[in-house]
């Protein structure tokens, strides 16, 4: 029976750290503020918005949501987007995506401050992590890697494949287990004999954005099995990438969904917040 990648105690331990270090910026006399940029009325953005905005207070960062309608102009949004980069009240800020039809996500994107990217997406931030200079990590492909290290599985040495190229999710997740010393392989939909690839990995990371697409024929024995998707099943409850009740006999650790990946999506973006209010500018 595999062992799980409990995500829920890891983003606890990463909570707690970021209200300690929150408490001690606000000792000497450092705001810590988190913005979000919020158009439209999506529900799962709502949903995932007002998650952030608890997260927040519950260790300590002040947190603020700029609300617009679907139809606002693009040219509004950048104007916000210019001004938040300049606010020294701002520790960071992100846009949630994704955008309503007709708004072009990249250039508002590209232009945060990279000191303020807390999703870590602006092309800086990416070309940054690519060439190893410090910047703020993207929070899932980090969740991910803090999810592993927290439980004690070392990647240095290590084969690891990641199932999904996306800018989101595989292409920075793969340069981060290059970081952690790992060989990497980046399987996408025109991967001839998937599941030949995927059974060599040591640790097989799934982010294909695909229900229930691995099973047992694409695990070798022992593997490291970490799920990133998240679908919401019509009868109700959510599943991921993976089929978990068949892949956990054959895994040695595996991710669950829901309580894996996700909270530590969640923690990350603090985690990064407080980063950026720690070594940003200040007034």
């Amino acid at each position: 029976m595999a062992k799980i990648l409990d995500g829920k105690t890891a983003a606890a331990e990463v909570r707690s750290e970021v209200a300690s270090e929150v408490a001690g910026l606000l000792e000497r006399g450092v705001l810590v503020r988190l913005d979000v940029i919020l158009v439209g009325e999506d529900p799962a953005s709502v949903t995932y918005v007002a998650s952030k905005e608890r997260d927040s207070q519950e260790v300590g960062i002040e947190s603020k949501v700029h609300r617009f309608a679907a139809d606002v102009p693009q040219e509004e949004l950048a104007a916000l987007v210019g001004r938040s980069n300049e606010d020294t009240a701002v520790s960071g800020f992100f846009i949630q995506l994704p955008l309503p039809e007709g708004l072009d996500p990249m250039p508002l994107i590209s232009s945060i401050d990279p000191a303020k990217d807390v999703d870590g997406l602006s092309p800086e931030s990416v070309g940054r992590l690519v060439v190893g200079l410090p910047s703020l990590l993207p929070c899932t492909p980090h969740g991910v890697i803090q999810l592993l290290k927290r439980n004690g599985v070392d990647l240095s040495g290590r084969e690891a494949v990641v199932v999904g190229r996306s800018n989101l999710v595989g292409k920075p997740l793969a340069q981060l287990l290059l970081r952690e010393n790992a060989t990497v392989t980046v399987c996408h939909s025109r991967t001839q004999d998937l599941p030949e690839v995927t059974r060599r990995a040591d640790v097989l990371i799934v982010a294909a954005g695909k229900r229930e697409m691995i099973g047992a024929e694409h695990v070798g024995e022992g593997a490291v099995v970490v799920d990133v998707g998240i679908h919401r099943k019509e009868e109700g409850g959510l599943v991921g990438d993976v089929r978990f009740d068949e892949v956990e006999p054959r895994a040695a650790w595996i991710s669950p969904v829901p309580g894996g990946v996700g909270p530590m999506t969640r923690a990350m973006l603090l985690h990064n917040t407080v980063t950026a209010a720690r070594i940003g500018p200040k007034s």
